[in-house]
């Protein structure tokens, strides 16, 4: 299980970081690279045309402002390409989503909201998971696990409202 964490910037580290966490969490091997799809491009398409013989299995592309990243790096490999936009101070990531998502056909490219690097790391995940039972079974526990939180906040928000008696 190995996925590639490629981001156009250095500064997108610690939108990406939350990311990493996720899948060092699922035991997943991450390699994480500063490739830009502009001011290394050849580099990106070096990245991507041999990522499937250097053994990955997924990319995942974070980007902002014009974000090319991730369409670049899937235009290059028939592997999976999570596009993750990065919030920029312009337009609040909305250039970034919008250049991601409007990826022309046959040149597929999964997308998660803004700075949505648990997402991408989670859906990195369910895909791998097809291939391999033990993040299967992981991913359920995770979903156990956060139901479980969230019956745990009902219940604390339901008994909060009980002592504030009938002022609602």
């Amino acid at each position: 299980m190995k996925v590639a964490f490629i981001m156009g910037s250095d500064s997108d580290f610690p939108i990406v970081e939350k990311g990493l966490k996720v899948l060092k969490d699922f035991g997943v091997d991450v390699d994480v690279r500063v490739i830009s799809a502009h001011r290394t491009p050849f580099q990106a398409l070096e990245f991507a045309s041999n990522a499937e013989a250097n053994g990955y299995e997924l990319i995942i592309g974070a980007a902002g402002k014009a974000a090319h990243l991730p369409g670049v790096l899937a235009g290059c490999t028939t592997l999976p390409v999570i596009g993750l936009p990065i919030k920029s101070t312009e337009l609040d990531g909305m250039d970034a989503l919008l250049s991601i998502v409007q990826m022309p056909p046959g040149v597929p490219v999964a997308t998660v909201g803004i700075n949505g690097a648990e997402n991408a790391a989670l859906l990195a995940v369910q895909i791998l998971s097809v291939k391999y039972e033990v993040l299967r079974n992981k991913f359920k526990e995770y979903k156990v696990q956060m139901a479980e939180k969230i019956a745990v906040k009902n219940k604390n928000l339901n008994e909060k409202i009980k002592g504030m008696g009938t002022h609602l």
